[in-house]
């Protein structure tokens, strides 16, 4: 692939990009990266809702980091997307897609005729009438992607595929850096958290949790009456301490640990579940990413809950820096840069 390929991803408040050069390389150097705030309402839970809103705001990404590329990748990874097991008669990839909208109309919660549809395989067996392939369906709203497609366009740029955010993250955080046995990756971004629980490098189970960072920084802002600004700059100050010598540090701590615990009470209840239904794989440990996955204490708080070792995420392990970046810089915005970055280097999947 000689060009360079641009990773978007779309959020609620902002819109950011990775411009990767030798995406088909051993090792893929990121050349250029920005990002641009969106105005209020132009998108939702990475879904645009103004296409013309938004595909002006990526121009102005355009301009701002000098992006030499148009050649792009957009991402999905919301309540608008399904990711179920399923388990199908053994045949080819093809074959298999021709038959799902046949097969899959009572497990979506929209006509077939409004979704768009995929089989991502990960193991065979034999099932009562012969060879089976197991796998994950894969459905999203058809007017949610068109939507960002449409954005991308306006704006002038060629989107080369829309890729779903939990698999970009996890040939990004896992695959690529070879980590090996079954393992969580937790994505906490704005507006959702993603799970998927990987075996040796392969996706098994896909959940998307529709809590995220944001649902923490807005239940400080509702306790203390503060802007959305001002209560994020609280929220990341005061993580999970305990520690508090002020009412409005009771205040903020409260709002805090309700959100969280909500959100950690659903993680272990979905690696719980993962593990109750295949008892003869063990769980090694958690990896997280993502903008909520920042938060101080965090990580202690999602290990003693699940009982499991739990790690940040490393989306540079495998990439290299162009010599006019700041790696200082890049690197103290990892975590909110790994979806964009996952989406470019997926481009070569």
């Amino acid at each position: 692939m000689g060009k360079n390929i641009v990773g978007i991803d779309i959020g609620s408040r902002f819109v950011r990009a990775v411009e990767v050069a030798d995406v088909d390389k051993a090792k893929p150097t990121i050349v250029r990266f920005s990002e641009v705030a969106l105005p209020e309402g132009a998108a939702s839970r990475g879904e645009v809702i103004e296409s013309q809103t938004v595909a002006g705001t990526l121009k102005q990404l355009w301009s701002a980091g000098g992006f030499k590329s148009k050649r792009v990748v957009l991402g999905m990874g919301n309540q608008r997307v399904l990711a179920r097991d399923m388990t199908v008669p053994k045949a080819s990839h093809k074959r298999i897609r021709e038959m799902l909208p046949f097969q899959v109309q009572d497990m979506l919660p929209v006509p077939v005729a409004d979704a768009l549809l995929d089989f991502y395989p990960y193991a065979e067996g034999l099932g009562e009438n012969g060879p089976v392939v197991h796998g994950l369906l894969i459905a999203a709203v058809k007017d949610a992607v068109l939507g960002n497609v449409q954005a991308s366009k306006l704006a002038g740029l060629t989107t080369l595929g829309v890729d779903l955010i939990p698999f970009s993250n996890t040939r990004l955080l896992v695959t690529r850096p070879r980590i090996a046995g079954t393992v969580a990756l937790v994505e906490i971004g704005h507006s959702t958290t993603s799970v998927i629980m990987i075996a040796d490098g392969v996706p098994q189970f896909v959940r998307i949790i529709p809590s995220g960072g944001d649902d923490v920084t807005q239940a400080v802002a509702a306790k203390l009456e503060v802007s959305a600004q001002v209560a994020e700059g609280i929220k990341y100050g005061r993580g999970l301490a305990t520690t508090v010598t002020t009412p409005d540090e009771q205040a903020a701590s409260s709002a805090i640990f309700e959100s969280v615990n909500e959100l950690l009470g659903s993680l272990r209840n979905t690696i719980q579940y993962y593990v109750n239904t295949r008892p003869t794989e063990t769980v090694a440990g958690v990896m997280i990413a993502g903008g909520g996955a920042s938060l101080p204490g965090l990580p202690e708080a999602l290990s003693e809950v699940t009982r499991l070792p739990v790690a940040l995420a490393d989306p540079f392990a495998t990439v290299g820096f162009a010599k006019n970046l700041d790696e200082a810089a890049l690197r103290s915005r990892s975590t909110d840069l790994t979806v964009a970055l996952g989406l470019a280097l997926g481009s070569a999947a």
